[in-house]
Formats: structure tokens, C-alpha cells, sequence
């Protein structure tokens, strides 16, 4: 990795694209040293353990670097891109020049501002303007703007409340917040912004005046070469070796920290759909159901979140820390999805709220979404319960693994036509195996029975949609 040392030039860090990801692989560069960028352009795509995100560059300039090449896995907060913000020709070699005053900092690129978030695969670049930087005021200026403020506190009756207000640094919360997380005292910000009020800009001035001086690079002897490795030691025409990296190593993670935290137990039910497959074609020709996915499967996730409204306490997590139950009052509902990147977990937000057209629509969004490798980050989060359909694999059932944080899920295996007794005699119809995983700490075999058996009841007779819910 090459480093640029000219001042005009800013270095773009792999930022934090979800929730406390600590990698990402870079899967294709879309410049290239030479370019012109523009900010808020999308300069490359990254994959992280959660999805495929693309990543707009903070600042107009010139591309200078790529530090590293497609393919490469990068840690969070490693400078990835080098851009001259001066634009212009590649800077020629030059005597060092004297000390001269620090150049204004470059914008942290792994903060997230309000109005231009980081661009997911698909979705385009951010279309939301972009303004320059105002000028810092001088010290003095600050310090007037300041005294004016109090003066005309002073004059408005104010008195010592406004005295006291002084005293704390004003700022907006979210600035507050980022302050606090890079460790600076708002009371040494000198502010810049109107009425005195400390900017984010002046926080990242008053960073980049703490780091400047550990910022000169100390000389430092060239390493010596590393020895050669040793040669792989397998057949390469019998086996291939697959690097266990992005989303699949997540899954991996996250599976074994299940199975081996959350004491799992799996109950079975054998159910007769009959009833839920007519229902399932009949609302195919129903005009409020038309350019929408409707099928078992909606019924299936419906069938769920009704068990779950009857029994609510199956609906939560186990907070390990605080030793309590996190009994949650909405259902962010799970579909695990088979990708080419691995399995993931989409969740349908606030499914408990939608009616069924409502699911419908959600549920094909969800899926095309997958499919299309588009799935954000903040789509894998916060779910609470799951299902997984095995049963489009053409498999009966199985013994699911609970996905982190949450309670339960369903499995649903394959529909077939079978032998069933029905009304006293032996008839062909469509049978399905349930089967639904839980963590025994926070739902015992009562709850996890009642739960499985109204599913069950409701995909048996399907009415039950409507009586119970």
C-alpha cells in the first residue's frame, strides 16, 4: 500500500457500512489514478459480511492511488483511495519545503452525514446537493461572536441562566455525539458556525490539530523481504480451495456463536394444506392481490404472525448482560434467502402491521431484493423471528438454526401429495412438515408447542385467518 504525503491530497478510509463491521472486501473499482471525481460519485464496490455496498467518495479532486487491489480485504478505518482535492497535474518531485501552517482536515470518511449516506448496490449515486465548506473564523472573530451572544442574553433578561448557558459549548447533539466519540472537549473548539455554535467541521479541526504533530513520518529502515511461502501442499486438479470470506464467513460466525450459546430445541408437526393451497390460487385472480407474489409462503409468514400475536412471550430475545427476557412488542420477520454470496436473513420490518396485500408486497420486495444481491445492511438487522422455506429444495424438513438474537424459527418443508385421512377416509392430499427451533432459555415446551400448533391450524384451515386474527 502506498501512502500520498502532499497536502492537497485526502486519503478516503473503508468506512463502517452497517453495525460494528470490522472488514470489507473491495470487488471492483470503478476509477482509476488519473480520474476526476466529483463528491458523492460512487468510486467502488465492497462487500461486507453483510451485503454488497457501493461507496461514494466525501470530495471533488483528482485520483491519485489505489492502495489496494480488487479482491482485497480491508480493515475498517484503512485509507483505501487517495484523492488530490486540488485537482491538476500529479505533483512533481520537490525539495522540502518549510513548516507551513496545516491544511484544512479532510472530512472523516468513516462518518455517515444526514445527508448523504453510503449508496447501496443499484441504488445510484445520492442525489442530494452538496455545498463547500465555509471559511473558519479567526479566533478573535469566534471570541466576539461569542461575547455578543452573552451581551444579548444579558439584554434580554436572561441573566445568570444565560450566563450558565455559556459556559456549555453550544453544539447540536449530533455533533456533541461525534466529538465524545473522537475524544475532544468541546470546550477547546474553537466555533465557526452561526451564533457560536460549534460545527462538525470544527471538531475535525481541532482532531487534525491534536494529530498533526504525530502525523510526521519517522524514518524508518525498508523491511526485509519475507522468505518464500511454502508451497501448497494439495492436489489442485482433485480439490479446489474456496476462501471463507464476506457474507458466507459471517454466517459461519454467526451459526456456530448459536448453536453453541442458545440451548436449541426443535418440535415437528405434519399438517394437511389442502385448504391453503385452494386459498393461495384463489387469491392469484384476486384483483387486490394483481402484479403481487402470492404464494404458500405468504400464508405460511401470515400463519406465524398470527400464532405470535396469540402468544406474544414467544416474540423476544435473551439479553445475556442485563439477565433478562426482551419480550419485543413488533415482528421484524425473517426470510432466509439463498444467495450467490450465502445465506442471508432479510427481515420484513413492522410485519406485524401490514395486512396481507401489505405482506404480499413486502415479501416479493424482499426476495427480489436478494436475489439481485442488492439486500442493505440495515435490512439483516434488528429481526425477530424466522422462517426458512427448505421445502423449495424439495426437502421435508429440518432442524434450523436460530439466528442470532432471536427466539424462534420455522422451517417449512416441501408440499407433496400424499395419503391422509381425511373425513374418515383415506384421501390424496397436500401435506406439509413443520418445524419450529427455540431457545429453550426464554421459551419452554408449552409456549413452543402452543405457537406450532396455530400454525399448524391455520394452514389447515385457513379461515382461521380471519377469526383469529
Amino acid at each position: 500500500m502506498t501512502t500520498m504525503t502532499n497536502a492537497s491530497v485526502r486519503e478516503f478510509k473503508m468506512p463502517d457500512v452497517g453495525e460494528g463491521l470490522t472488514e470489507a472486501e473491495i470487488l471492483k473499482w470503478y476509477v482509476q489514478p488519473g480520474d476526476t471525481v466529483t463528491d458523492g460519485q460512487v468510486v467502488c464496490e465492497v462487500e461486507t459480511a453483510k451485503a454488497a455496498v457501493e461507496l461514494p467518495i466525501p470530495y471533488d479532486g483528482v485520483v491519485r492511488a489505489l492502495h489496494f487491489p480488487e479482491g482485497t480485504t480491508v480493515d475498517v478505518g484503512t485509507s483505501i483511495i487517495a484523492v488530490d482535492v486540488a485537482g491538476g497535474a500529479a505533483p512533481a518531485e520537490e525539495a522540502p519545503a518549510a513548516p507551513a501552517v496545516p491544511a484544512e482536515p479532510a472530512a472523516e470518511p468513516g462518518e455517515k452525514p444526514a445527508a448523504r449516506q453510503p449508496v447501496l448496490v443499484g441504488y445510484g449515486v445520492a442525489t442530494s446537493s452538496t455545498r463547500r465548506r465555509p471559511r473558519k473564523q479567526a479566533p478573535d472573530d469566534a471570541a466576539a461572536q461569542q461575547a455578543a451572544v452573552a451581551v444579548h442574553a444579558e439584554l434580554n433578561g436572561h441573566g445568570a441562566a444565560a450566563a450558565v448557558a455559556q459556559d456549555r459549548p453550544l453544539a447540536k447533539p449530533p455533533v456533541r455525539k461525534l466529538a465524545k466519540d473522537l475524544g475532544i472537549d468541546l470546550a477547546t473548539v474553537t466555533p465557526t458556525g452561526p451564533d457560536g455554535i460549534i460545527t462538525r467541521e470544527d471538531v475535525h479541526a481541532a482532531v487534525a490539530a491534536v494529530q498533526a504533530p504525530q502525523e510526521q513520518p519517522a524514518p524508518v529502515s525498508a523491511p526485509a523481504p519475507a522468505a518464500p511461502a511454502a508451497p501448497v501442499s494439495y492436489d489442485t486438479a482433485r480439490e479446489t480451495r474456496v476462501p471463507v470470506k464476506g457474507v458466507r464467513k459471517a454466517t459461519a460466525a454467526a451459526m456456530v456463536g448459536s448453536a453453541f450459546t442458545a440451548p436449541h430445541v426443535t418440535e415437528f408437526v405434519t399438517v394437511d394444506v389442502t385448504r391453503t393451497m385452494k386459498l393461495v390460487e384463489e387469491l392469484k385472480q384476486d384483483k387486490e392481490f394483481a402484479g403481487l407474489r402470492v404464494n404458500p409462503l405468504l400464508l405460511i409468514a401470515k400463519a406465524l404472525l398470527v400464532a405470535i400475536r396469540r402468544n406474544p412471550e414467544v416474540n423476544a430475545s435473551w439479553d445475556e448482560a442485563a439477565q433478562e427476557i426482551v419480550v419485543k412488542h413488533y415482528v421484524n420477520l425473517g426470510i432466509a434467502a439463498a444467495t450467490p454470496r450465502g445465506l442471508i436473513v432479510p427481515n420484513i420490518k413492522d410485519a406485524h402491521a401490514k395486512n396481507l396485500p401489505q405482506l404480499a408486497e413486502s415479501l416479493g420486495e424482499l426476495v427480489s431484493t436478494a436475489r439481485e444481491g442488492k439486500t442493505s445492511p440495515s435490512a439483516m438487522q434488528a429481526g425477530t423471528v424466522t422462517i426458512t422455506n427448505v421445502g423449495v429444495f424439495g426437502v421435508d424438513t429440518g432442524t434450523p438454526i436460530l439466528n442470532p438474537g432471536e427466539s424462534a424459527i420455522l422451517a417449512v418443508g416441501a408440499i407433496k401429495l400424499q395419503p391422509w385421512v381425511h373425513k374418515g377416509k383415506v384421501k390424496p392430499r397436500q401435506v406439509t412438515t413443520l418445524a419450529l427451533s427455540f431457545d429453550h432459555r426464554l421459551v419452554d415446551g408449552e409456549l413452543g408447542s402452543k405457537v406450532l400448533a396455530d400454525v399448524a391450524a391455520i394452514l389447515e384451515n385457513p379461515k382461521r385467518l380471519i377469526t383469529w386474527a
